[in-house]
């Protein structure tokens, strides 16, 4: 299997970039990733002061896909994310969005036998990981998008929905589609609202293909139970009403269903839901439970 160390890195998604990993449709290749901090914070004792705020999200790659051309939707699966460091969290007063911190911090923590280890003033937790892709995107079809942005590309999208088994799809833009990926977090809720989740260096595994599926929206999440349009904005009424419009469309457009029956259904069993509320742009994401589509004669992508 091919793969990529975690000295090949970019900040930035961009058309100009070298590919640094040629591979064929559906070949497994696997890319090494470090954490969000580009691995500089080891222990408690590690400040934020010491980072080099030029290395914040390096997503490994970029990779270039045999027979990508600009246009078509490529389906990135996940097939496996395994963690490979431990996990790292700091507080920033003012960073964020849990208001009233006074304390800059940083916290390591272990992972053992599947379990994030968390050390409190009052005792230790423990919590199943759940790892997921924070960072993950293809070129634009022109200027530089820094790694911490979302957008249409993929991107800083931090949605937990995106990990192993999940399909991402998006839309190339230019020859190969040059993806990367990045920001690993072993547990992560909704929101991020700390500005970090579980940040953890990674080895993810994955395959990347075109897929031939008419009028559907970018990014799109499949994952075993559900589909989830996703959206980002500055304006946070933008965003989750283009989650919204983009999930009416999948229904009606690609799914088939009645413009009403999909309304009904988007209310009854949709959920609607914030991603990341820490980025300059936003992301939510509209899920929709596939069992329901299922139902109603929909064989799926």
């Amino acid at each position: 299997m091919k793969s990529l160390s975690n000295e090949k890195v970019f900040y930035a998604f961009s058309p100009n970039m070298t590919p640094q990993l040629v591979v064929e449709q559906n070949e497994l290749f696997s890319l090494e990733t470090c954490d969000c901090f580009s691995n500089q914070l080891s222990s408690n004792e590690d400040t934020i002061e010491k980072l080099n705020w030029d290395a914040i999200n390096p997503a490994t790659g970029p990779v270039f896909v045999e027979g990508v051309k600009p246009g078509d939707l490529v389906r990135v699966k996940i097939e496996k994310v395994e963690l490979t460091g431990p996990t790292v969290m700091v507080t920033i007063p003012g960073a964020g969005r849990v208001q009233g911190l006074t304390k800059t911090t940083t916290h390591v923590s272990e992972i053992k036998e599947g379990k994030l280890i968390i050390k409190t003033e009052k005792g230790t937790l423990s919590f199943p990981i759940d790892p997921m892709v924070g960072v993950i995107g293809v070129a634009p079809e022109e200027g530089n998008i820094a790694n911490g942005m979302p957008g249409n590309h993929g991107g800083n999208m931090d949605c937990k929905l995106i990990g192993e088994g999940t399909a991402l799809y998006l839309r190339a833009a230019v020859p190969g589609a040059l993806f990367g990926c990045g920001d690993i977090h072993s547990l992560m809720g909704d929101g991020e609202v700390l500005v970090c989740g579980g940040e953890t260096p990674a080895k993810v595994t994955l395959t990347i293909a075109v897929a031939n599926v008419e009028n559907l929206p970018t990014p799109f999440i499949e994952t075993e139970m559900l589909y989830a349009t996703v959206a980002s904005s500055a304006n946070p009424e933008e965003a989750f009403q283009t989650a919204i419009n983009e999930m009416f469309d999948f229904l009606t457009k690609v799914a088939g269903l009645e413009e009403g029956d999909a309304g009904r259904l988007m209310t009854l069993v949709g959920e609607l839901k914030f991603c990341q509320v820490v980025n300059p742009d936003i992301t939510v994401r509209f899920e929709f439970p596939k069992s329901v589509l299922k139902e109603l004669g929909f064989e799926g992508l």
